[in-house]
């Protein structure tokens, strides 16, 4: 079945749960909640009411809420089953809820624009990220911008020439076997990891499955080159499109503090880990949602 976005109708039910509180922090993306307890099992109903309000804000964000790896997990499996990733390393006992430790991880690939794991055929539905120990100098922001939002501004002409455009999206670009192969044991779990993720095709333009929207799904961490395209104006095109995504009208900067989670809808949305603040320390904790393979204007559903 071929889906399009006629297919759909956006829809934003109000909050089925009045106890939980949104207050946007801007026009395009982000919303703080408050509330709600996610250190605890979720009801249905508060379960649906998240559900809905990421669909609405694309990024939710949750202040005081010093969770477990093992309750950041098990907030996270509300909304899908979870990723394994194949190069981060992760807490013992909680092999979903990988380590993001700038003492001991190249973390470069963060400090630049992406939307997790676009490598794989069936990237991420979202993801929940806590912070476990932030530079007392302060800093290390995380900046989340709306791909719908970017869309959303790009001009007729425009939107016509790439809705029905591909590109291809390499875990090379961001994990090279430089930084992530300096033992034998790095440079073995690299080789199987290439191996088993070469580089896949999705759509420019993504549609949103649960909300029919269109989203920019290019990022400077992945993307390599346009499709159908010559590599001139590949090149030329990918790299306006990254500009434009991650501008600052399409964004929301978050300041963390201690017991701060944040939950994002990676198939609309794209990050950067703000890296002002070495040589100090910063660990975060990162649990990834099982998402479904992207489709575009006019392409098969996957």
């Amino acid at each position: 079945m071929v889906s399009t976005a006629a297919a759909f109708a956006p829809s934003f039910p109000s909050p089925a749960n009045a106890d939980i509180k949104a207050t946007p922090l801007s026009p395009a993306i982000g919303a703080i909640i408050e509330g709600i307890d996610i250190s605890k099992p979720l009801s249905a109903e508060q379960k649906d009411t998240l559900h809905q309000l990421l669909l609405r804000y694309e990024v939710l964000f949750f202040r005081k809420q010093t969770i477990s790896p093992a309750q950041q997990r098990d907030f996270a499996r509300n909304f899908g089953k979870l990723h394994l990733h194949p190069i981060f390393p992760t807490v013992p006992d909680v092999p979903e809820a990988i380590v993001l430790d700038t003492a001991k991880n190249d973390l470069r690939d963060n400090a630049l624009w992406h939307a997790d794991v676009t490598f794989q055929q069936n990237p991420p539905l979202g993801a929940v990220l806590t912070s476990r120990l932030l530079p007392e100098t302060g800093g290390g922001d995380t900046i989340w911008a709306s791909g719908t939002a970017a869309y959303d501004a790009l001009s007729e002409g425009l939107k016509q020439r790439i809705d029905p455009l591909t590109a291809q999206h390499d875990f090379l670009r961001s994990f090279p076997v430089s930084r992530y192969g300096r033992t034998e044991a790095e440079r073995k779990k690299w080789a199987e990891t290439r191996d088993a993720y070469p580089p896949v095709t999705h759509p420019v333009v993504r549609i949103h499955p649960e909300t029919g929207k269109k989203a920019l799904f290019v990022n400077e961490g992945f993307t390599t080159e346009i499709n159908d395209v010559d590599p001139e104006e590949s090149a030329s095109l990918l790299a306006y499109l990254t500009r434009h995504a991650t501008k600052p009208e399409f964004s929301v900067r978050w300041r963390w503090e201690e017991g701060d989670v944040a939950f994002w809808d990676n198939r609309i949305t794209q990050h950067y880990a703000v890296n002002d603040y070495l040589p100090a320390r910063r660990i975060m904790n990162r649990v990834t949602i099982i998402g479904e393979r992207p489709f575009g204007p006019g392409h098969q559903e996957g």
